[in-house]
């Protein structure tokens, strides 16, 4: 076992607010119970879900239902983050999968809490061994994206010659949703602004829509599977460019949207998929191993130091990054 510190470095919240909430401060070292492990983060991501949970930008009919779940005069989990890579630091007497050194990414994913030098997770969460080929960088951005985009495939019964539209295609999930796609044998249309044209393509996507050039409901084209990564694809927009058959994947919706959904399945020969994506073990181990395989590439933005956190949150906020905003801790 490595000794941890009694305190460690972490960026915590106490109030709702824009990136300059977040502050580093000194809390105390969690310690692993009999069934955890004690992972040292050597990286973790700023993603859109940090955003919108740190100010509660939140999309349409969500507003009254984030304090009972966040909290509702100030964050009941005071660290953000939803994925990390680093190596196990300690380990409970009943652990059995993992030991002390062992380099390993994870999804605590809406538990949060990985903007800090240490985590505690159960030896059974979404845990698995870092790829060897990639950096602690690298593998902390596999989660967030991939993760959910596996959920959602699994959903929608994606199969290989589909044709599939990601709208979004340059964020962190788009970035996921084209690749897993197209390792399944889809045809992918990329839906992005003309700078990000080169990486989808570079990816996988076989067609590039310039959004600020084209709206893809108006060019007569029908697509199995729509994936929206980005809120601007609602069913009654994009319902004309669904084959029958096709599904839409609401990644990013309001509440009328995941309310809807049941209804559209059953009035119609399509399908809407909505709400939040599953955190399963098994993902993060498929993710592992397609990494490993150089199927899922990851694509990183830019990258900060723990103690440029609020910066990364501004970039972060500003809507322009491609693929994921790293902090190295």
């Amino acid at each position: 076992m490595i000794n941890p510190p009694l305190c460690m470095k972490a960026a915590i919240y106490t109030t709702y607010g824009p990136p300059e909430v977040v502050t580093i401060a000194e809390v105390p070292t969690p310690v692993p119970g009999d069934d955890e492990v004690l992972i040292r983060i050597r990286a973790t991501t700023v993603s859109t879900a940090d955003w919108r949970v740190r100010s509660l930008s939140l999309p349409a009919g969500f507003g009254l239902l984030a304090r009972p779940i966040f909290g509702f005069t100030k964050p009941r989990q005071p660290i953000l983050g939803t994925e990390l890579a680093g190596d196990v630091a300690a380990v409970g007497k009943n652990v059995t999968r993992f030991k002390v050194g062992d380099a390993v990414f994870a999804y605590p994913g809406s538990k949060m809490g990985c903007h800090a030098e240490y985590r505690c997770l159960p030896e059974d969460a979404p845990i698995t061994r870092k790829p060897p080929n990639l950096t602690y960088e690298e593998a902390a951005t596999l989660s967030f994206g991939g993760t959910t985009m596996l959920d959602f495939y699994r959903r929608a019964g994606l199969k290989a010659g589909d044709r599939v539209l990601v709208n979004g295609a340059s964020g962190t999930v788009g970035i996921a949703a084209v690749q897993l796609a197209r390792h399944a044998g889809a045809e992918v249309t990329a839906v992005c602004g003309g700078r990000s044209e080169e990486l989808v393509m570079s990816l996988g996507a076989t067609q590039i829509i310039d959004y600020t050039k084209e709206d893809f409901t108006r060019n007569g084209r029908r697509y199995d599977v729509i994936v929206d990564t980005v809120g601007t694809a609602p069913y009654a927009r994009c319902k004309g460019s669904l084959a029958a058959g096709g599904r839409l994947l609401v990644i990013l919706g309001g509440l009328g949207a995941l309310l809807a959904a049941p209804f559209v399945s059953m009035t119609s020969d399509k399908k809407v998929i909505a709400g939040p994506g599953a955190e399963r073990r098994e993902d993060i181990e498929q993710l592992a191993g397609l990494a490993e395989a150089g199927v899922l590439k990851p694509v990183i933005d830019r990258t900060y130091p723990l103690d440029q956190i609020v910066e990364a949150h501004r970039y972060v906020d500003s809507g322009r990054k491609q693929g994921s905003v790293v902090v190295v801790v």
